[in-house]
Order: C-alpha cells, then sequence, then structure tokens
C-alpha cells in the first residue's frame, strides 16, 4: 500500500531526519543571533612588588572592571531577521526534502509494481505458449501440423523464460531501491505493491502551476533566503557604525593607616574605530549584494524550472492515462478476441501457426504496455505531488483491478 508506504518514510528515511536535524540548528541559532556580545569581566591586581606581589603604598589597587559592547543601527534586529530567515529556509527544505523522498519512493514502487504485474503476464504467456505448443505437437502427430511449428513454439517459451528470470532479478533490485530509501534491508521475496486508486482528473495546469509557485517548499526557502539575504545586505551597509562600549570599574586599596580601605568607581565609554573598512567593512556590502543578487536569480530560476516541470509531468499525466483508457477499453479486449479467435482457427487448419503465435506475442506486449502506462501515469502524479508540496489523491485507497491483472 502507497499510503503505508509513505508512513514508515515519515519515520524511517534517514535524509529526511537529517533535513529536520538541519532545520532545528538553523532554530537555535535564532534566540543567540538577537543577543549582544557577552560582556567582558576582568580582575586587575595593579602596582604590585615583585617576586612577593604585595601591594605598593599608595599605588596599589584591586580593580574589577565589567565591558559591555552594544551594537547600534538596529544591527542586533537585523541579525535576527537574518538567523530567522534562514531558520524558515531550513524549515522549508526539510519540507522539501519530504515531498522529494515520497516521490522517490512512489517511483520505485510503481517501477517494483509494473516489473510485477509484467512478470504475471509473462507467466501467464508463457503458459499459453506451453498450451499452443501442445496442441502444435498434437497436430504434427496425427500429420495434420508441421514441425517447424513445434520447435517455433518451443523457442518463443525459451525466450519467454528468459524474460521472466530478467524481471526477477529487476523485481529485487526495486525492492532494494524501497528499502535503501526506508533504511532496512531487502527483502528476498518482497511483496506484490497493491495499486492505489489513481486520479482520473486533476486540477487545469494553470492552477497546478500557481499551486506550486506558491506552495513549492523549494520556492518558499528560496522566498526565505532571499528575505534573510536582503537583510544581511542592509546589516552590511550598518558595519560601517561604529559599535559602543560601556563599562564600568570599582576600585580598591587600602588607605593610611588609620583611615581604613580606599573605594573608588569609574564610568568609561568607547567605540570600535572601522580602520580597515576598506578592507572588511566595504568589502562584507559587496559580499552582501553579490548574495542578495544569487538569491533573487535562484528564486528566480527555481520558479521558471517549478513552471516547467509541472508542465511537463501534466502533459505525462494525460498522456498516460489517455493511453491507458485506450489500451482498456479498444486495444486490450480486440488483442484478447483476436488470439482466442485465432486459436479456434489454428485447430480447424483456417491459420497457420505463425499467425497465432504472432497474435499471442502482440497480446503479450500490449498487456504489458498497459501496466507501463499505470506505473508511468503515477510517477506523474507523484512528481506533480512534489512540485506543488501537497497531495492529489488518497494513497490509501485501493485500485480495482486493472484489466490484464492477475493480482
Amino acid at each position: 500500500m502507497l499510503g503505508a508506504l509513505y508512513r514508515q518514510l515519515a519515520t524511517a528515511s534517514p535524509r529526511l531526519e537529517a533535513a529536520r536535524a538541519l532545520a532545528r540548528a538553523a532554530e537555535a541559532r535564532v534566540p543567540g543571533a538577537k543577543r549582544p556580545p557577552d560582556p567582558l569581566l576582568q580582575l586587575g591586581f595593579m602596582n604590585r612588588e615583585l617576586p612577593s606581589l604585595k601591594s605598593m603604598d599608595p599605588l596599589g589597587m584591586t580593580q574589577l572592571q565589567l565591558i559591555q559592547m552594544i551594537p547600534v543601527a538596529g544591527k542586533l534586529g537585523l541579525a535576527g531577521d537574518v538567523a530567522e530567515a534562514q531558520a524558515a529556509a531550513a524549515r522549508s527544505r526539510a519540507a522539501d526534502v519530504r515531498w522529494d523522498v515520497r516521490a522517490q519512493a512512489a517511483m520505485a514502487f510503481y517501477d517494483l509494481y509494473q516489473t510485477d504485474q509484467s512478470l504475471d503476464v509473462a507467466i501467464a504467456t508463457r503458459r499459453l505458449l506451453q498450451d499452443i505448443a501442445t496442441t502444435a505437437q498434437t497436430m504434427y502427430a496425427v500429420g495434420e501440423g508441421r514441425q517447424p511449428d513445434v520447435l517455433r513454439a518451443q523457442v518463443e517459451i525459451a525466450r519467454m523464460t528468459e524474460d521472466i528470470v530478467r524481471m526477477e532479478t529487476m523485481r529485487t533490485s526495486m525492492d532494494a531501491r524501497l528499502a535503501g530509501l526506508l533504511n532496512r534491508a531487502p527483502q528476498a521475496d518482497p511483496a506484490s505493491p497493491v495499486l492505489p486508486a489513481l486520479p482520473t482528473e486533476l486540477p487545469p495546469l494553470d492552477s497546478l502551476i500557481w499551486l506550486a509557485q506558491a506552495n513549492r517548499p523549494m520556492i518558499q526557502a528560496g522566498r526565505e533566503e532571499l528575505r534573510g539575504a536582503e537583510a544581511a545586505a542592509t546589516l552590511a551597509r550598518r558595519e560601517l557604525w561604529p559599535d559602543l562600549e560601556v563599562g564600568v570599574q570599582y576600585g580598591w586599596r587600602a588607605g593610611p593607616v588609620g583611615m581604613g580601605n580606599e573605594q573608588m568607581g569609574s564610568l568609561m565609554l568607547g567605540a570600535s574605530l572601522p580602520i580597515f573598512a576598506r578592507s572588511r567593512q566595504l568589502q562584507m556590502r559587496e559580499e552582501a549584494t553579490a548574495m542578495r543578487t544569487m538569491a533573487a536569480a535562484d528564486l528566480t530560476a527555481m520558479r521558471a524550472e517549478t513552471a516547467g516541470r509541472v508542465a511537463g509531468a501534466y502533459a505525462d499525466w494525460r498522456r498516460a492515462r489517455n493511453l491507458s483508457d485506450l489500451y482498456r477499453s479498444t486495444i486490450l479486449p480486440q488483442a484478447q478476441a483476436t488470439i482466442t479467435s485465432s486459436l479456434a482457427a489454428y485447430r480447424v487448419g483456417d491459420v497457420n501457426f505463425m499467425t497465432l503465435l504472432d497474435n499471442q506475442m502482440t497480446l503479450n506486449r500490449y498487456q504489458q504496455e498497459l501496466f507501463v502506462l499505470v506505473a508511468e501515469q503515477g510517477k506523474a502524479v507523484a512528481d506533480l505531488e512534489m512540485l506543488i508540496g501537497r497531495e492529489l489523491f488518497d494513497p490509501n485507497v485501493v485500485a480495482a483491478p486493472a484489466a490484464g491483472s492477475r493480482r
């Protein structure tokens, strides 16, 4: 069941867990970005004799000093805006990873479904070829058939057996892909996928593109990164403004004999001097401006790429849906009727063996092509869901057995 697979991914995917951890790390940086630097506390023992460290009267003093750097011009607020934007972008990227992992799992799921159903068709076709070979052998034994017909039937049976072995290997490979996404060991005999009820109708293409532009987590992350880059550019322009430094100082020393101890205090004000502005602050401006330009260009590129991918996936879905409907309603019933008629005609000598065999292999090809189309339809829907950031159908609802399905 595809819905059960999605639920397992939500808890078992290492890639998704890594993205969530990265988002938590970005979130943890926000409070600290809004705070000023830690204050500096100093304890000094001034004017001591060496090597005894005895206080030199009257100059000896014990001093305690507290200094705080205070960024000005809204630098702390801007730094907080940058950190918040980066955290929001990380959350959106984690959401995008979730949809991307879902899409990868869906691709592997539908590939496994296609291989599984094609394997069933191949096994059933081999069984029918064996029946045809038996009929050809019987007719040859009574003088009504030809030996080349018997040999050709045996060759086709061997070719079908080769296809079955190849599909069984592919089936194991598809399950290994799913196992990698779920962080589990591959299964020796994977269970057969249960096809969900795929949507027969989707919103119009314009609506899907609008949804993708508004909701795709990757684009939301791009918008947040642009917001953070704009705040960082504003912050870089203000780095030339000197930061203030405020300090308080308490001093204590022994007074003259009989006069007690002397205590004193001081207040200090200072400011940073951007004497290396040409190589530091001005270069920070250049860097921030370039990063803002890059973020804007990346967002524009993501929007254009998303619109193109939505249009492509929508076209793939329409093609697969229309062709699968055609196969179910017309092509497969006609091919099945043709093989039934050919088999009856062959038994009375009205149709040669090659015509019968060609009709059977044509039916086999059409049945397998139907499952390819169904898988492509599901893949296109999964791709659209990843691009618009929302579900387009309920993956827990099971589809009715498809034409040609034997499961």
